[in-house]
């Protein structure tokens, strides 16, 4: 179909990082969007354009009414990863799709996957919802994105660039990563919500190069015009750090992916794709020091100042 007819969108992880990018893009295109968060009212993110209702993934009732009257639907599962858990949440939303006969659903994987079951059940559990939303019959989409710029623009990552130029992540320095952006995922998602042909199919999205811990270091220098050096973090020190934020179970089943990439098993899973997806779905991502540009990076300064 056309992106230039309006959709009425159930985006489901709104309320989060990545869904709020694609629910922001597609609300600013003229598109119906709505949404759904366990949240109180009160401790909700600002959602200007987006209706927001009560609920929860795993109350049938709920994904159903979600679902009602929407022509599409972009899922961003949250930070989840109990596989009973994630099946129930896919079960709902496959049969929610399928009962309101839902045009097209875009599932955001939220990693790449390994061509085998790992046993990290970041990976296996995004699978499992991949195969019980491919079975449902809905037309499907799957976007498999690599790492998120949005991870470096954190209090974890920001002061030590801003004062140390340290660009520190649990990635080895030599591992290829088609780094992308939170405002490119949703580009990539609008377009494979629209594209004719992407129906069936799966993309390896990424960003518009692929670059090691030296490259991204490079990237950034530009964009910030100072000395960057890259560090490696070991998995096990991110993990603990995460668990602050997130609790141990999540960040957990997050830090699972980097004590993969860790182990050397499969260097090239976060690699690009030579430009297939892009190509595919008419986009493209934008320059890595482009994106450093454009964020407000001395607010860690400031951050750092204040607490010291």
């Amino acid at each position: 179909m056309s992106e230039h007819i309006p959709m009425r969108v159930a985006v489901v992880g709104a309320t989060g990082f990545q869904g709020g990018a694609i629910a922001r893009l597609l609300a600013g295109r003229g598109h119906r969007v709505r949404t759904l968060s366990r949240r109180p009212q009160g401790d909700r993110p600002p959602l200007p354009g987006i209706a927001c209702a009560s609920g929860d993934l795993a109350r049938a009732e709920d994904v159903r009414a979600l679902f009602e009257g929407a022509t599409h639907a972009a899922v961003t599962l949250p930070l989840v990863y109990d596989e009973g858990l994630v099946a129930a949440y896919a079960g709902n939303l496959a049969a929610a799709a399928r009962e309101t006969g839902l045009r097209r659903l875009v599932f955001n994987a939220n990693t790449r996957a390994p061509a085998a079951a790992t046993g990290v059940a970041a990976f296996d559990t995004r699978r499992l919802a991949e195969e019980i939303l491919r079975g449902s019959g809905v037309p499907l989409v799957v976007v498999r994105p690599p790492v998120y710029l949005d991870n470096l623009f954190s209090p974890w990552n920001g002061p030590a660039l801003v004062d140390d130029g340290v660009l520190a992540y649990p990635l080895p320095a030599h591992t290829p990563v088609a780094w992308l952006s939170h405002d490119d995922l949703a580009e990539a998602v609008h377009a494979a919500l629209t594209a004719d042909g992407a129906v069936g199919r799966v993309f390896d999205v990424g960003g518009a190069g692929t670059l090691t811990g030296d490259e991204l270091a490079a990237a950034f220098q530009r964009g910030l015009g100072r000395s960057v050096r890259y560090v490696p973090l070991e998995p096990a020190v991110f993990e603990r750090g995460l668990a602050e934020v997130l609790g141990t179970k999540a960040a957990a089943g997050v830090a699972g992916i980097y004590h993969h990439m860790a182990s050397g098993t499969d260097p090239h899973l976060m690699a690009g794709d030579d430009g297939t997806a892009a190509r595919l779905l008419g986009t493209r991502p934008g320059p890595i020091e482009d994106w450093v540009a454009r964020r407000p990076w001395q607010m860690w300064a400031q951050a750092g100042a204040s607490t010291s």
